[in-house]
């Protein structure tokens, strides 16, 4: 917890909780150092659908070179909160308006998911459209074994098998495409990666791409190798090793003088800079299990329910009790943290270790900086929205 967001939070009385507490000196920090450990050749885009709030985009400025968005309502709102950024729009199902509206702002790069999107993008194109086709390859490779998120190698709605890769150059060679200027390849096919295993998977994407291009006589200079960089949040302590990751994509450049790669993280850049923090209403016991009832929950913290994990947290002791009853605590030394939610799946920790937690006491979640508010059920009962604070 960085003390700029702790000092905020002992500001805070009762009535601010629950609230999201991010610390922007942090992201830039991290982001700079994600930045710094890249090889020049690599460029460095922030998925935006990871954490789109204005304040961590225009914070993420500096450091990257583009940010990736997958949705009308993503371009637009990128477009505004970081003006002239490029912005490579992906995703599969663009609607016509979407398309036209991409084409209008003039974005950087194309993901192009299907033939029938890249038919669309012809039929509307009244200027040169820079284009990625996105590549659904299956790499040979231990590496997406068990990865919590697969999105490549198997059935899947995500991009376009080898064969119909075919498909699409032999159309942007027939009259009628000739705005649609093919850069490369794109292919993101797990999240969840350490930095061996995303090397293993990037090479196979680069070797595969470069002899496409070898056997159809193409001018493909760019490859985009995704994102999906592991965050693992049973260690919050633990990072994506950046510099052997680097130190892996430079030898991977050299073998292709003149290739361009592009990157494109999202948890990985900004989980560490976010936490959600809230007070507990209530402790009780339910067949021998202790529960803390959390002012709050997965409505507005979704990621535990999500992915299945237990999201680390700190226990902030308050002093003092007002009411003239005993004081609910647990008595087993562990805890299911859950939230205020009808459903037994409104939990944010299960059976968590504890020393000591109290009713009235309040509990720090921390790596919420990611796929926290932005994918929760806001709405679900109509509970109160948290507050939101932007540090440094």
């Amino acid at each position: 917890m960085s003390d700029l967001a702790l000092g905020r939070l002992a500001d805070l009385t009762d009535s601010h909780l629950p609230c999201y507490l991010y610390d922007l000196g942090v992201l830039r920090e991290h982001a700079a150092a994600v930045r710094a450990a890249l090889p020049d050749g690599v460029e460095l885009y922030y998925a935006a659908k990871a954490n789109p709030e204005p304040q961590l985009l225009a914070a993420l400025r500096d450091a990257v070179d583009g940010y990736e968005v997958s949705s009308g309502g993503e371009l637009a709102h990128v477009r505004q909160a970081v003006p002239d950024r490029p912005l490579a729009f992906g995703g599969p199902g663009k609607t016509p308006a979407e398309i036209a509206e991409a084409l209008r702002i003039g974005v950087h790069r194309w993901h192009v998911e299907s033939e029938h999107e890249l038919r669309q993008l012809a039929a509307r194109a009244t200027g040169p459209v820079d284009v990625l086709l996105r590549a659904n390859l299956a790499v040979h490779s231990d590496a997406l074994d068990g990865v919590a998120l697969a999105m490549g190698g198997r059935p899947t709605s995500f991009g376009l098998d080898p064969d119909r890769i075919a498909d699409c150059l032999r159309l942007l060679a027939e009259p009628g495409f000739e705005l649609l200027r093919l850069r490369g390849i794109h292919a993101h096919l797990a999240s969840g990666l350490d930095a061996e295993d995303q090397l293993t998977v990037a090479e196979q994407i680069v070797d595969w791409s470069v002899d496409l291009a070898a056997r159809h006589g193409l001018p493909i200079t760019e490859v985009n190798v995704g994102g999906g960089m592991a965050v693992d949040y049973a260690d919050p302590t633990a990072r994506f090793d950046w510099t052997a990751f680097g130190t892996g994509l430079a030898k991977l450049l050299a073998r292709h003088p003149g290739l361009t790669l592009r990157i494109e993280p999202g948890r990985a850049l900004t989980a560490y800079c976010g936490w959600y923090a809230t007070e507990v209403l209530d402790v009780k016991q339910s067949h021998g299990e202790d529960f803390a009832i959390v002012r709050g929950g997965t409505h507005h913290l979704r990621t535990p329910a999500t992915r299945g994990h237990s999201q680390p947290f700190t226990v902030l002791p308050v002093t003092g009790w007002p009411h003239p009853w005993p004081r609910p605590a647990v008595g087993t030394g562990r805890a299911t943290l859950s939230g205020q939610l009808c459903t037994p799946k409104d939990v944010l920790a299960q059976q968590a270790p504890v020393d000591r937690l109290r009713a009235g006491d309040r509990v720090l979640f921390a790596m919420a900086g990611a796929y926290a508010w932005n994918i929760s059920h806001h709405e679900f009962l109509m509970h109160p929205r948290p507050d939101f604070h932007f540090l440094g």
